[in-house]
């Protein structure tokens, strides 16, 4: 199995795992809440966990088929999974601290701390890239791959 597969596997295993263990997080806040709630942090991450697993496995398939190198193709995975682990640490640290029930409006908190605005701008625009440049590589791969 090329690694970048491997690597797009297991990180699908994690965040599929991290799903689960959210799910009982939010069940359980659902449960104590006098509303039937969880935090919005605490949903977030659960439903990202969820949806950043089917995303890894789809780039698992994206570089078991494309025709590009294994080292590009293991770059092309790597970026995007590791923002999608990035985003899921985020929203279970807002969910653990309830600082905030959305990160992208002023003032940027993370529990005490205010982020600077330039920080989140920075932030943002480097996963756009990453998850978008990421899979635009692997996508190419699979055309070439496709239309031979």
């Amino acid at each position: 199995m090329e690694s970048s597969v491997a690597l797009a596997i297991v990180s699908a295993g994690v965040f599929f795992l991290v799903a689960l263990l959210t799910g009982v997080w939010k069940y359980l806040q659902i449960r104590g809440s006098e509303n039937a709630s969880a935090h919005p942090y605490v949903d977030i991450a659960h439903r990202a966990s969820l949806m950043y697993s089917f995303a890894a496995i789809l780039l698992a398939r994206f570089a078991e088929i494309s025709q590009l190198s294994e080292s590009v193709e293991w770059w092309a995975v790597l970026f995007p999974l590791a923002y999608f682990a990035y985003a899921i640490l985020l929203y279970i640290i807002h969910g653990a601290l309830r600082d905030t029930e959305n990160q992208l409006k002023p003032p940027f908190k993370m529990g005490s701390l205010v982020l600077p605005p330039v920080f989140i701008g920075l932030s943002m625009w480097s996963l756009i890239v990453a998850e978008i440049g990421g899979f635009l590589v692997l996508f190419y791969g699979v055309l070439i791959a496709v239309l031979k």
